[in-house]
């Protein structure tokens, strides 16, 4: 079998040691001027630990906002845990840097989307034409518009 660079991977494990990087110097020294993230990642993934009541309102993905308040914030090269604020209830989160699905710093137009397999290959099944059998057919539901100047100062 012929060898091959595996570009897709070597590309995610940079993009993740850049996420890396810029947590462990805010970890250190705080967010500096207007920066702020946002933080989807995939509350299933292998070492994610959030409360109970968290995973079951969010089962698949969750996005975290990190800027006014936020503790605790431990980089490590797995990933990081901070605690955060959820209506007025501190809670810990441990996310490792492999759930991270897209990571966005809005303050200068900065972001990050990790593709997966699953993704490619449902975008292959698409254009296969392949339908999967017994899901039921959902309508399309209306877009929802999200200011992020509530989430500004």
């Amino acid at each position: 079998m012929a060898r091959t660079i595996d570009y897709g991977n070597l590309m995610h494990r940079a993009m993740r040691g850049l996420i890396q990087t810029v947590l462990e110097d805010v970890a250190e020294h705080g967010l500096p001027g207007a920066h702020h993230f946002f933080i989807t990642f995939d509350t299933n993934h292998p070492g994610v630990e959030i409360a109970d009541w968290l995973r079951a309102r969010y089962p698949d993905e969750m996005t975290v906002v990190l800027q006014h308040w936020f503790e605790n914030l431990v980089v490590t090269p797995e990933g990081f845990s901070v605690t955060l604020n959820f209506g007025n209830s501190p809670e810990p989160l441990i996310i490792p840097f492999d759930a991270v699905r897209t990571f966005v710093d809005p303050s200068v137009e900065f972001g990050l989307r990790f593709e997966t397999h699953e993704d490619e290959d449902d975008e292959e099944d698409e254009e296969d034409g392949e339908e999967e059998a017994a899901a039921p057919e959902e309508r399309p539901r209306e877009a929802e518009v999200v200011s992020l100047d509530k989430f500004r100062k």
